[in-house]
């Protein structure tokens, strides 16, 4: 039995090097529990992403281009996900208000970082640990296609009800910043 509840729009932010546990997170949850209808690009293995200094045209690409009519974005989170520009980027974009309504923004860990790892800086500046006054959350690996669905309603619901606490005024990193797991930048 498949899950019973909305299947919203989710773009799936990630690095590259996670790609097998990012493909069995969707494998599971998209293809063969029905939870969420699936966006997710290779993007992450071009360094020729978006060729250009001007933020706001990148951000202006990145949302047409890759985001779409995705309304939940949801970060899987590795080892050397926090170090990537390219999921800053993403979040940036999926947080962006104004001429669009925001993302609902959500971090899961992989399962290969138990239950912990560090977050991309732009998911932990909309984070608390008690998940008080914040726009974003941040889970453990779900248990369940219905726990994962509860999550993707909160996210989808927070683009109205919480999107007061968006922070997203930082710069877009310019480059990988140096991961502070392994100690290299990608």
């Amino acid at each position: 039995m498949t899950y019973q509840g909305t299947r919203r729009k989710v773009f799936i932010s990630h690095f590259r090097e996670d790609r097998q546990e990012v493909d069995a997170f969707i494998d599971r949850f998209a293809n063969k529990e029905k939870v969420f209808i699936p966006y997710v690009l290779g993007a992450n293995n071009n360094d020729e992403f978006i060729q250009s200094r001007n933020p706001e045209y990148v951000m202006t690409q990145i949302r047409k281009k890759y985001l779409q009519d995705t309304t939940v974005t949801i970060v899987l989170v590795g080892n050397c996900t926090h170090s990537r520009r390219y999921v800053d980027w993403e979040i940036k974009t999926s947080l962006r208000q104004g001429e669009y309504t925001p993302n609902g923004l959500m971090g899961i860990i992989l399962p290969s970082q138990g239950e912990s790892a560090h977050l991309p800086p732009r998911l932990e500046a909309n984070w608390s640990l008690r998940h008080e006054n914040c726009y974003a959350r941040y889970w453990v690996y779900p248990n369940s296609p219905e726990q994962l669905g509860k999550w993707i309603e909160d996210a989808f619901n927070a683009r109205i009800t919480r999107n007061h606490l968006i922070k997203n005024s930082q710069d877009m990193m310019g480059y990988n910043a140096k991961c502070k797991v392994c100690g290299v930048t990608h």
